[in-house]
Formats: C-alpha cells, structure tokens, sequence
C-alpha cells in the first residue's frame, strides 16, 4: 500500500490519500518501481506548489504594503509641494 498527497485549493493542509494496489501483482518490479519514483515526484511538485503558494501570499502582502507606503508617500510629496509654492508665492519677486 503506498500513499500519495493530495490538495484541495480551498483547504490550507494536505490530506494523505492511501493508494491501494490489490490488483498489482500482474505488475512488473521495475513497473512498481516506476509507479513509486513518479509518486516521489507527484509528492514533490505538490509540496513545491504549496511552498510556492505560501510564498505567493507573503509576496502579495508585501506589493500591499509597498503600495499603501507609496501611496502615503506621494500625498505627502503633494503636501510639501503645496506649502512650498505658498511659501514661494510670499517672497519679493526680484524685478
């Protein structure tokens, strides 16, 4: 009996599926050995996929916060350009 991971998108964690194989005895060692190496694999690109997931979350909160920074940023850039034109607007104007 092997196991294999499987993953629900709308799940956080990965449910272990059991594999039977009462029917494999017509199967050759290297068609077993086959099965296993691709089931390594399988397990692999899902545990990848959930790493790449994770990362794509903090990634997507660091872009928002990035964003609200730059956004505070440019308002106060706005700011500063408004009191510096009021303040260039009360000096003499040389003639």
């Amino acid at each position: 009996m092997h196991t294999l991971l499987a993953h629900n998108p709308r799940e956080a964690s990965n449910a272990a599926l059991e594999i039977d194989r009462p029917h494999a005895a017509p199967y050759s060692p290297a068609m077993h050995a086959e099965l296993d190496t691709l089931e390594a694999k399988i397990r692999q690109v899902a545990e990848l996929s959930q790493t790449l997931r994770r990362e794509n979350v903090a990634l997507r909160q660091q872009l928002l916060t990035a964003q609200q920074d730059n956004k505070q940023l440019t308002t106060r850039l706005e700011a500063a350009k408004v009191r510096l034109n009021a303040l260039l607007d009360t000096l003499p104007e040389d003639a």
